[in-house]
């Protein structure tokens, strides 16, 4: 509001003019002429994130490309080599930023918001938004094994117990592996790393203390070698501790180079402090031809006077949890690790997007997160982030994470009603405020419907909720506002308020009705009804919002010709290398919109969502994770957090929905299980997984002849009616309490749906 002051306005102009620069002001007015006016030009909050992002580029540009001399992280690597096709060239840009290689993988303990990274080459980065520490094999010729130079690595996720990366590099007759998880006991939480160096001739594996991270530079402005001659101390407040005494220090200052450099010739020191905050420092530990040497590190996540956080096992955590088991191992491997990434971003006090840079709160990410808990059967869980997510609700009834976003308020009211709907219980009464007001605050911004025009009774242009485009009036935030007031209304029946209820359904009809009009608009306009992503779009990737109403919404079956034209549009026009390429910020292969079209191909029993399926599937990295968006070229991540939970939660619900779904009233079984995940030595199973009927289980086994679809439901009340619809044959409904259903199949149909 204060921008509207004519003395500010006037005295920025001036200044601005005055020294040379733009006139600000007209600069942002011509920047507004490309969006529908709207209340707010873009969230602060993404201003905020924006600037401090580009702030750590703007220091990128000033370290790296001049000292390219330096071992630098695997991204960098690859970005700054005009031989490599992760190439970008500087020429004007100011910054320099992670834009091929976004790709990193969080472990850490249920519950505990402290998340070590790990990168593609082994970088381990143990405090958020910090250093990081590498390791080499170096020998006194010069030559060396060095991870983030090599053109491949071997990196697995391990999932017994904990979460564990093992990243092994290998050169010549060197190897070096490393292996890093978070342990925890009654004193300390730290992340631990076992390093085991081998090396063809005598050497050194080589431990240094990094001033980067996947992001780029993370200021060391000292390094202190501890006093037992076991570690060092960085910043005055990090310890990094030694198994056992290194055989030689070496320390760095920026102005000397990296310490990889002439690292025999450094003089043994004691630490090191540099103004410009670039320290790096070796610890060397000898290597013998031939034998194997594991040195192990431990470095606290928790200060020695702070309580050691509390949290649950893995075990613990996953109690109750649906289990998947099919022939697929690298399908089953990805569910396995995408539960693991969404319980450990789904902590009961709130949900993070990512680990690094999507460590924040949105109501858009924890409605799909959230869900996906409930679905799999863990509800506590989910109850718990419900109501610590509701203390960002607005006194005027707004649930607020970014300004300008209208899609947050349906969202929340949709997750609630389905936690109802999912586990057969009735809301709390500490919901009931929360819930009238959100649904109010949906009525009271919607526009008035008279004004004829093509928006008239739809929210107001707003900032683009999934990345769609500068301000509009989205039918994603429309879609999401009906299901909300139709969830508002569900949830008053269970209060026993017919009266509000009433009102709920009445808005909420009339905004559907909204919608209905406005689609005629874009459908006079377009020739066609597959949906733009508004009245005043062309169609263009961004139309992929508006399936919100196919799925996971369902305000329409699942044939509406509307959907399944935006589909057909979206496919034809809109895939890269099998999965959705969206042009609007992302520019890159998104992960957790492709499965949305999935979803919507799903239910429509078009069998086109297998490619989808297999492309986001195979597009996985070594540890199960997808960034948000994937470089066409580079297959490494372009966009966002390099393990993205938002993305995790889809893969869950699509193979859950594969399984089972709801659909007209009751249950469809096995409609997206294809023969890839099961044959005659290996059956596939589900569950049990919460449904609106009850829990279910399903197992597919089979034989030469039969395919063999059993079930065992745990229902409210009586047994819903249920189809096996298993991709490629026609859907058979079952009978009254039929929990089995046998499908005969010949040898081409077997050969065809293996296919």
């Amino acid at each position: 509001m204060w921008m509207k002051w004519l003395p500010w306005r006037f005295m920025i102009r001036h200044f601005a003019c005055s020294h040379g620069f733009l006139d600000p002001m007209t600069l942002m007015a011509k920047l507004a002429r490309f969006s529908q006016p709207s209340e707010v030009l873009i969230p602060l909050t993404l201003l905020k994130s924006g600037s401090v992002f580009h702030a750590r580029g703007l220091i990128n540009s000033q370290a790296i490309q001049h000292n390219l001399d330096w071992i630098w992280p695997y991204w960098i690597e690859r970005q700054f080599d005009p031989r490599d096709t992760s190439f970008i060239p500087r020429a004007f840009s100011l910054t320099h930023i992670n834009l091929t290689h976004r790709n990193w993988t969080a472990i850490g303990l249920p519950d505990i918001p402290q998340m070590p990274l790990i990168d593609p080459r082994g970088l381990v980065t143990p405090h958020f938004d910090g250093w990081s520490l590498d390791a080499w094999i170096l020998h006194e010729d010069g030559t060396s094994l060095t991870p983030s130079t090599l053109p491949s690595v071997q990196q697995c996720l391990e999932m017994d117990g904990s979460l564990e990366v093992t990243t092994t590099s290998t050169k010549n007759l060197d190897t070096l592996e490393s292996r890093v998880r978070v342990v925890r006991d009654k004193k300390s939480l730290c992340c631990r790393v076992h390093f085991l160096a081998m090396a063809g001739s005598d050497a050194w594996l080589v431990l240094s203390a990094r001033p980067y991270n996947p992001e780029g530079i993370s200021f060391i402005p000292k390094i202190q070698k501890l006093k037992n001659n076991r570690g060092w101390m960085i910043n005055d407040h990090e310890p990094v501790y030694f198994q056992e005494p290194a055989q030689m220090y070496k320390f760095s200052e920026y102005r000397e180079g990296d310490v990889f450099r002439k690292i025999f010739e450094r003089p043994d020191k004691e630490g090191i402090c540099d103004h410009v905050g670039m320290a790096t420092a070796a610890a060397l530990f000898k290597l013998h031809c031939r034998q194997g040497r594991q040195i192990t590190i431990d470095i606290p996540l928790s200060t020695p006077k702070a309580s050691v956080p509390t949290g649950q096992s893995w075990p613990d955590a996953l109690r109750g949890a649906s289990k998947l088991s099919i022939k697929d191992k690298k399908a089953q491997f990805v569910f396995e690790s995408a539960l693991r990434t969404v319980l450990l971003h789904a902590q009961k006090t709130g949900v993070y997007a990512g680990p690094f840079t999507y460590k924040m709160f949105w109501f858009r990410d924890m409605a799909f997160i959230t869900h996906a808990l409930v679905c799999l059967g863990l509800s506590q869980r989910a109850k718990a982030i419900i109501d610590a997510s509701l203390v960002h609700q607005t006194a005027q009834g707004y649930f607020s994470s970014q300004d300008g976003e209208w899609d947050s308020n349906g969202e929340v009211l949709w997750l609630l009603s389905q936690f109802c709907l999912l586990t057969n219980t009735r809301p709390g009464e500490n919901w009931r405020h929360a819930i009238e007001k959100g649904g109010h605050w949906i009525q009271k911004k919607l526009l008035a419907e008279k004004t004829g025009s093509p928006h008239a009774g739809l929210f107001p242009a707003g900032f683009s909720a999934e990345h769609l485009g500068p301000n509009d009036f989205y039918y994603w935030d429309d879609f999401w506002g009906a299901a909300g007031l139709q969830a508002a209304s569900r949830l008053m029946i269970l209060y026993g308020d017919g009266e509000k209820s009433l009102a709920f359904q009445k808005s909420a009809q009339k905004l559907m009705n909204a919608i209905e009009r406005s689609l005629l608009f874009a459908q006079k306009g377009l020739g066609c009804r597959a949906m733009p992503a508004s009245v005043y779009r062309r169609l263009d990737s961004g139309s992929i919002g508006s399936l919100a109403a196919g799925y996971p919404l369902k305000l329409w079956g699942p044939r509406d010709p509307r959907l399944l034209e935006t589909c057909d549009y979206l496919y034809e026009h809109c895939l890269v290398d099998g999965g959705f390429f969206h042009d609007m910020s992302h520019s890159g292969i998104n992960p957790y919109l492709t499965l949305s079209i999935a979803q919507v191909f799903l239910r429509a029993g078009d069998l086109r969502f297998l490619k989808l399926l297999r492309a986001i599937q195979d597009l996985a990295s070594p540890t199960g994770q997808w960034p948000e968006a994937i470089h066409p070229a580079t297959k490494g991540g372009c966009m966002g957090d390099g393990e993205h939970a938002w993305a995790a939660a889809e893969w869950l619900l699509f193979i859950r929905n594969s399984f089972v779904r709801e659909e007209g009233g009751g249950l469809v079984l096995c409609s997206g299980v294809t023969q890839a995940w099961y044959n005659q030595s290996q059956g596939a199973s589900f569950g049990p997984t919460a449904t609106a009927f009850g829990p279910i289980s399903v197992t597919i086994v089979s034989d030469q002849n039969t395919i063999n679809v059993r079930w065992e439901g745990r229902w409210h009340g009586p047994a819903p009616s249920i189809t096996v619809s298993l991709p490629g044959f026609p859907a058979i409904p079952s009978e009254n309490n039929q929990t089995s259903l046998e499908i005969q199949q010949s040898l081409k149909e077997q050969k065809a749906l293996a296919r």
